[in-house]
């Protein structure tokens, strides 16, 4: 039989390094050990009962089943653009602004379609969200990385940037508030991005899903004066809605982006699940105590969080933001790799190595808000018996 071989994009890109590891932590726990997972940012906690509610009466409709349209419905676009005025103050056309989408993660990977073409440049942060390098693959792109540092508070060095070779570079993804270090939304920053992205004539996407998350100043790219122009920003009830399964994020830009991300996307989808989107409405609608309840569990999530990134000997920024915290490894002789692999066999404790965010990142630990108050004090505790703890090495 002749040999069949993959499409050179397979090649080109390896299985997600969560996608590994938790292959690993079920076999694990299908051994028997009690596995706490302080890795992933997936809210643990549930959407409100409102959201519930309206799913649980809408999906018992008859006419709830059919396919809809990739672009969604029209009451949920609008909701999201009350939801950008009410919060960002931005003023979207709900019709050719607002783009739903089966999750930001779909969003990349569309964008990428609709952008780039193969040998084309597109601007990737290190450390940022590895999606962005393997969707750049996948659709043959040149990745151009530009650097993030602690030293420069994880924002873009603009001066940097401009030296490198920007030649056929047509894209620049931006995250903040930033995944992983937490670094807030800096209007300076967003200002700057803007007008280098007019400049050069490369597009400027801002993935935007924590600015609810332990941040009292949610922000937004599209707030600087004609961003809409040369910017993309994607948004998503994941992480401030607890609906990461739902698969409910937003793409939101001029109507000529919109349009072309659309043409990619109609290709690939049949729309969203009716009573899912109805009940993304109700959600999108929620009052301010919502977020704040939201944010009092997390607060006192990462003060155990804190105390755990002390143990294993890392030092980290109060004042980051988002549903993770960031720690720097004060031991030179130990990598992140190794760290997290001490922790995940000696401790059963899964915490994130930095380097799978890249270069930058190689000497820092992510750790989940996303595991209860028990659990998160539990794995404090076995890492401070374990031997492992830096306090107890003391």
């Amino acid at each position: 039989m002749k040999e069949i071989v993959p499409a050179r994009r397979v090649a080109d890109i390896k299985e997600y390094y969560f996608s590994i590891k938790l292959k690993e932590v079920a076999a694990m726990r299908a051994s028997g050990i009690d596995v706490i997972s302080l890795g992933v940012g997936g809210p643990d906690r549930s959407p409100s009962e409102e959201v519930i509610e309206t799913l649980r009466e809408q999906v018992l409709r008859p006419d709830a089943h059919g396919y809809q349209l990739s672009t969604g419905l029209p009451e949920l676009r609008r909701a999201w653009a009350r939801w950008y005025r009410k919060w960002y103050g931005v003023d979207l056309d709900p019709v050719t602004e607002v783009l739903p989408l089966i999750g930001s993660k779909e969003g990349v990977l569309h964008i990428s379609m609709a952008f780039l073409n193969e040998g084309d440049g597109v601007l990737v942060p290190d450390p940022g969200y590895p999606t962005y390098s393997s969707a750049s693959r996948i659709v043959g792109a040149r990745i151009v990385k530009y650097g993030l540092t602690e030293a420069n508070g994880w924002q873009p060095d603009w001066e940097a940037i401009e030296k490198q070779d920007l030649s056929g570079v047509k894209l620049m993804w931006m995250n903040y508030p930033h995944m992983p270090t937490g670094a807030k939304a800096s209007m300076e920053t967003f200002h700057k991005a803007v007008e280098f992205g007019k400049r050069h004539g490369i597009v400027i996407v801002n993935d935007n899903p924590y600015s609810f998350i332990l941040n009292d100043h949610p922000r937004s790219i599209l707030e600087v004066e004609g961003a809409k122009d040369i910017c993309i920003e994607m948004n998503s009830l994941s992480k401030s809605h607890n609906m990461p399964g739902w698969r409910v994020g937003v793409a939101i830009s001029n109507p000529r982006f919109i349009g072309w991300i659309l043409k990619v996307k109609s290709n690939v989808d049949s729309g969203q699940f009716r009573p899912l989107m109805q009940a993304a409405v109700r959600a999108l609608d929620a009052p301010a105590e919502w977020y704040k309840e939201v944010n009092s569990v997390y607060a006192d999530r990462r003060r155990i969080a804190g105390q755990i990134m002390e143990s294993i000997g890392c030092e980290w920024d109060p004042a980051q933001s988002g549903l993770f915290l960031w720690g720097r490894i004060a031991d030179p002789a130990v990598s992140s790799e190794q760290l997290a692999d001490r922790l995940l066999k000696e401790c059963a404790v899964f915490v994130t190595p930095g380097f799978i965010f890249g270069a930058n990142g190689a000497r820092y630990m992510r750790i989940s808000l996303c595991a209860p108050e028990d659990r998160m004090l539990e794995a404090l505790e076995r890492i401070k018996t374990s031997g492992h703890s830096s306090q107890s090495q003391n």
